[in-house]
């Protein structure tokens, strides 16, 4: 029980994320870096920007679907944006702490006492309620056939659309000891992709919920179970052939799609996640340093350490080049082919913790005060 306790209190800032760096056990005293004058500026113009509420001690993920931006705060808030504009706003009757997941017909979220909420994305009325039990921290995920909810105990439901009713439930046994996070899956054709603690990255049946191949993306080491923490809490990434993950205290690893098989790994440790571009992949450190490593072999291209101490966020591809949040809530722009700082912009001054969202010719962002930004980077 003790133990439980403990997983709870040290994994508290890897969620709230509102520390100098992007170690969980890190002071959130530290003083942040300040910025230093950028040579050349590329031009991230502010598009339009909306409001939906704060997001309190969660993370909430705006879900993009056409011209429409989908957004939730812990009060039970759902808004539908377009342009900045409310198209309508909802209220659940119940505080929210998963989303936001949608797939243009419906916009799901959780609860933190495991209900499931679905709205219908044209009038935001709610179409249905269900119970899994467990507290949902990670934003929903969505196809034509499917609904998949990852619960804060790492359980994986596939749910029905039409009425929440609930088709598989995908569990494996867990370490004593995990970090509390809002890492959600993918959901790719028929297969559902998913970190746990302990560093297995996995793919699940989305027809089925039966296991199709796991890989060991980090490999536990050390005396105590502090030092043993070797959890996936983010999202990992697919391309055309390869899926990749990366560990906290563990290392940087991709499989081979369609069996498992391991590519490469190398040593890196990293709590918030990254994203690739079909040649290579770009990763935030603990340090708070981006990198950009070759997605055949592992090998390093180049790292950018100006932004160490800033706490910054998954790294996120927009065209020509690399966009990341941080805890003062500027998104900065870096080029993909040499890491080089070319732009930022500053939103409303609260954390950028939740995951950038891409869109036509631009990014979509929301900060921990409940702002919703839609950039244009150029």
């Amino acid at each position: 029980m003790r133990t439980r306790r403990l997983a709870l209190v040290v994994a508290g800032a890897l969620t709230l994320g509102a520390c100098s760096s992007l170690n969980p056990f890190a002071s959130s005293n530290s003083k942040i870096p300040a910025l230093k004058p950028l040579t050349s500026s590329l031009n991230a113009t502010e598009t339009w920007k909306g409001r939906v509420g704060g997001a309190g001690r969660f993370v909430f993920q705006p879900a993009v679907s056409g011209d429409s931006v989908f957004a939730a705060a812990a009060d039970g808030t759902v808004v539908r944006l377009q342009a900045g504009r409310s198209v309508w706003k909802t209220s659940v009757d119940t505080p929210i702490s998963g989303g936001v997941g949608s797939n243009a017909q419906l916009v799901v979220v959780g609860s933190p006492k495991g209900e499931v909420i679905a709205l219908d994305a044209e009038s935001g009325k709610i179409k249905w309620r269900v119970r899994v039990n467990a507290e949902i921290l990670a934003a929903p995920v969505l196809s034509d056939g499917m609904v998949v909810v990852r619960s804060a105990d790492s359980r994986l439901f596939g749910l029905d659309p039409a009425d929440g009713k609930q088709r598989w439930v995908y569990q494996r046994a867990l370490p004593a000891l995990s970090l509390r996070n809002a890492a959600g899956v993918v959901l790719e054709g028929n297969a559902v992709f998913a970190g746990f603690p302990g560093g297995k990255l996995v793919a699940v049946s989305a027809v089925n919920g039966s296991l199709m191949w796991e890989g060991a993306v980090a490999v536990p080491r050390g005396a105590t179970e502090l030092e043993r923490i070797a959890d996936i809490t983010s999202l990992p990434v697919l391309g055309t052939r390869a899926a990749c993950a990366v560990a906290y205290q563990g290392r940087i690893a991709c499989f081979d799609l369609a069996n498992g098989s391991t590519l490469w790994t190398r040593d890196m440790s990293s709590s918030r996640g990254l994203d690739q571009d079909g040649r290579q992949v770009f990763v935030t450190d603990e340090k708070g340093a981006v990198h950009a490593l070759d997605l055949s072999t592992g090998a390093s291209a180049w790292k950018q350490d100006q932004l160490a101490g800033r706490g910054v966020g998954r790294p996120r591809v927009v065209g020509d080049y690399v966009v990341v949040g941080d805890v003062e809530g500027y998104v900065h722009i870096l080029r993909k082919d040499d890491g080089g700082l070319v732009g930022r912009q500053r939103t409303d001054s609260s954390p950028i913790l939740a995951d950038i969202q891409r869109t036509g010719g631009g990014i979509v962002v929301q900060t921990q005060d409940g702002s919703v930004y839609a950039l244009g980077v150029q």
